[in-house]
Parts: structure tokens; C-alpha cells; sequence
């Protein structure tokens, strides 16, 4: 199948330029690779005694949302349509988004249990040698009460930047943006998630502050609490709409902003928006998401190595040819 590298339905060179020649990782790897994930997440839940609260209306409404997305991919399959092309393809992209998300928070819970031990003497120690003063950050915080409301908003647009972006793609019908979008994303996780139980800690809130706590930020203290808890297997039930933040190192906030701000920069338009977004979000982290500086530096590399896998993986898979206009898949030897 000859496929177009340049204008592409919808889009715009001036506000959606994504470097369509460029192809990505096919979709359904993708979907072959979250149904893998989520049966390794399933065993480790089993092997520590975890379940999911399918009583829980927060479980009942993340099944609607999987279920609406998929009824809205199935009846604009043919793509008929410039409309039908673009709710089918940001139906199946979401699908996948949220379905990623959910097996990886799901997934710290299950990779907390076999932690052992905190290691913030060691992360606040990096901190030191980098002359990063996470007290400092944190009070200058509680005496501005607008930094506080900012940050909340800013750390929470974590669900924000996918969905803009998700939309904005499917807008343009740049399959291949979406392909090395996704699974970038994916990749992010997993290898954040497999680096998590080497750092499990308390968060710099709890290891740093001591007293009365004049700001409890988004991430509160559940570290702390729930780990524990995980390792002596007396938290048993997960409930899908309280899903807590057990990772501190590496950051993955900090991966989540790089990629999304790697993933807008093309977009003129977005550019101006996402990306102050997610410095924002950045800058919101430490206090937010009681990180430290090195855990984010950690996070930082982690995306930048998952981009460059990325684009590895998907030259060697797919490579474009510009003079005929097609792509060559090693997986077929074909062009398509």
C-alpha cells in the first residue's frame, strides 16, 4: 500500500508539521505489547496477594470509557469521512493511552511489594552534591499561596497534554506521529516501572520536612504509607479511581513532560501552549510530587533513552523511500 508523506488530511505545514516520512512502531505491536504487560502485572498481583476493587464505581466507569471508545472505533472503522477518520483514530488512541496508563499504575502497586528498604538518603545525598535545596523550593512554595494553586494545576495536567495532543494528531491523520507517540510512552513506563524497585522511597516531604506541615501537595504522603503496607501484604484491594503515585525515582512526571514536549515542539501552534504547560508542570514536580531533583534528572534520561530506542527500533523496522513514496517493513519485506 503506497502511502502519502506529505499532506495529509487536515493538516496544516504551518500547525501541525509532524515529520510524516518518519514512520512508527504499528499500532497493534503496541496493543500485543500492553496485552504482554498486563499479563506480567496480572502474575505479580497474584504472587502478592493484589486484586482490583471491581465493586468500586471508579472501576465500572473506567470499563464505560474503554467500552464508548471501542463502540466509537468500531462504527467509524470504514473512514468514510474526514470526521469518521478522525473519531476512529483518536477512539484507538485513547483506548490504548488510557489502557497504558492504567496497567502502569497498576503495575507500581504490584512492584512496590517486592521493594525493600527507602533510599532517600541517597537521592537527598545527589541533591547536595547538585546544590539543589528542596527545603528551600518547598517554603518558598507555602508562603505563596498562588504557587500552590498553580502547581496543583500544573502537576494534574499530566492527563491534560496527552489528550490535546492525541486530538491534534488524529486531527492531522498522521498515523506515524501517533505510532512513535504511543509507544514511546509505553516504553517510558515500562522501563521506569522495571527501575522503580531498585529506588523506592519515602519522597523529599517526608524525608526532609519535619513538624506540622504547613502544605500538603498533591502526592501527600502516600509513599510512605502505602509501601509498607504493599510489603507486609496488608493492602489488598486497588481502587482504579485512587490510584497513588508510589514511584519517586525516577521521576515519571519528569518523562512524561519531556515527551510531551518533544512530541508538541513540531506543532507551531500546540508549541506555544503544551510546551509551557509541561516546564510548568516540571517546575511543579519537586514540591507536587515531593520529588527530588535527582530523581528527576533520572526521570529526564530514562525519556530521552526510550526516544532514542524509539527511533531505533522503528528504522529498523520500517524504513521510508522517498523516491517512490512508500515504506519497506522488515517484518513483511514488503512496501506498503
Amino acid at each position: 500500500m503506497t502511502i502519502q508523506p506529505i499532506g495529509l488530511v487536515g493538516q496544516t505545514p504551518e500547525t501541525l508539521s509532524l515529520r510524516p516520512d518518519r514512520p512508527g512502531i504499528p499500532l497493534r505491536w503496541l496493543a500485543m505489547a500492553l496485552m504482554g504487560s498486563g499479563a506480567v502485572v496480572a502474575g505479580l498481583m497474584v504472587q502478592n496477594g493484589l486484586g482490583i476493587n471491581w465493586r468500586d464505581g471508579s472501576f465500572g466507569l473506567f470499563v464505560g470509557i474503554i467500552a464508548a471508545l471501542g463502540l466509537a472505533r468500531f462504527l467509524t472503522h470504514p473512514g468514510l469521512t474526514p470526521a469518521q477518520r478522525r473519531t476512529r483514530d483518536f477512539s484507538e488512541y485513547a483506548m490504548l493511552m488510557i489502557c497504558a496508563s492504567a496497567i502502569g499504575g497498576v503495575a507500581s502497586y504490584a512492584a512496590a511489594s517486592d521493594t525493600q528498604g527507602f533510599v532517600d538518603p541517597f537521592l537527598a545525598g545527589l541533591d547536595a552534591k547538585l546544590h539543589f535545596n528542596w527545603l528551600t523550593w518547598y517554603q518558598t512554595v507555602i508562603h505563596h499561596p498562588i504557587l500552590q494553586h498553580l502547581g496543583a494545576a500544573a502537576y494534574g495536567s499530566i492527563y491534560v497534554s496527552p489528550v490535546i495532543l492525541l486530538g491534534a494528531i488524529a486531527w492531522s491523520g498522521n498515523r506515524s506521529a501517533a505510532q512513535r507517540f504511543l509507544f514511546t510512552y509505553w516504553l517510558g513506563a515500562a522501563m521506569t516501572l522495571a527501575l522503580f524497585p531498585l529506588f523506592p522511597a519515602k519522597g523529599a516531604l517526608e524525608y526532609l520536612w519535619h513538624g506540622p506541615i504547613p502544605y500538603m501537595p498533591t502526592t501527600n504522603l502516600y509513599q510512605g504509607s502505602i509501601i509498607p503496607a504493599l510489603r507486609q501484604h496488608t493492602f489488598g484491594e486497588i481502587n482504579l479511581g485512587a490510584l497513588r503515585g508510589l514511584v519517586c525515582a525516577p521521576s515519571f512526571h519528569t518523562v512524561c513532560a519531556t515527551l510531551y514536549i518533544v512530541t508538541a515542539w513540531p506543532m507551531r501552534r500546540l508549541r506555544y501552549v503544551l510546551v509551557p504547560l509541561n516546564v510548568a508542570m516540571l517546575l511543579s514536580t519537586p514540591v507536587e510530587g515531593t520529588h527530588y531533583l535527582s530523581d528527576m534528572l533520572m526521570g529526564f534520561a530514562l525519556a530521552l533513552t526510550a526516544l532514542m530506542l524509539e527511533r531505533a527500533l522503528s528504522a529498523y523496522f520500517c524504513t521510508p523511500r522517498r523516491e517512490t513514496g512508500t515504506l519497506t517493513c522488515r517484518a513483511s519485506g514488503q512496501p506498503r
